[in-house]
């Protein structure tokens, strides 16, 4: 679909280094309860239809906070739910060490949207997420080649509130689709940022 098999792991590397508080040896064993959905070039949510999110390259940090959210039951998603719940607090370091090692180079995904409309609608966004989507800030999630529909999903769900954040909540507020579908087209279209994790 769309290439994506292609354009899953070319051109992605590991970076040496990047490590957070876990073990990335540890993580890679624990990751294989994730690698079903996350390994897996283009495989899609079956309702309501998105990409699964690519997750390698993300920040340790923000998976940590993530995952913990899963598992609290105050970031809501069956699938993730049913994952993080048994997870220890190491199993979650130890994963989101293993999966920040990953980063994508010369990826571009297909969008549907318009990314050069979108970069001017995405300024408000460098603050948090940098200027390309590729933060230095743990905190924040890096966007730069995330899928575009899980992008356009996350802000459907930040402005109806179904997903909470004050500051995404109201920045959504404010945005129309066409908004939604350019901004998330600007931040998929990066040839430098997350991909798939597979080894």
């Amino acid at each position: 679909m769309w290439g994506l098999m292609a354009a899953g792991l070319a051109g992605a590397l590991i970076v040496p280094g990047v490590n957070a508080a876990g073990d990335p040896e540890a993580g890679k064993t624990k990751f294989y309860t994730c690698e079903g959905c996350h390994g897996v070039a283009g495989y899609t949510n079956a309702y309501p239809t998105y990409h699964v999110p690519r997750v390698g390259g993300q920040h340790a940090d923000y998976v940590v906070s993530a995952l913990k959210a899963y598992r609290s039951g105050q970031r809501k998603h069956g699938s993730m739910l049913g994952n993080a719940a048994n997870m220890s607090d190491r199993d979650i370091e130890d994963i989101a060490a293993y999966i920040s090692r990953f980063r994508a180079i010369n990826v571009k995904l297909p969008v549907t949207g318009n990314p050069a409309v979108g970069q001017g609608k995405a300024e408000s966004c460098g603050g948090c997420h940098g200027e390309d989507g590729n933060t230095t800030d743990p905190n924040f999630p890096r966007l730069a080649g995330q899928h575009e529909s899980y992008l356009i999903k996350s802000l459907h769900d930040y402005k109806s509130g179904a997903r909470k954040n004050p500051i995404m909540n109201g920045i959504a507020e404010g945005l129309s689709e066409e908004d939604m579908k350019d901004i998330s087209a600007y931040y998929a279209s990066q040839k430098k940022g997350l991909t798939i994790v597979e080894d």
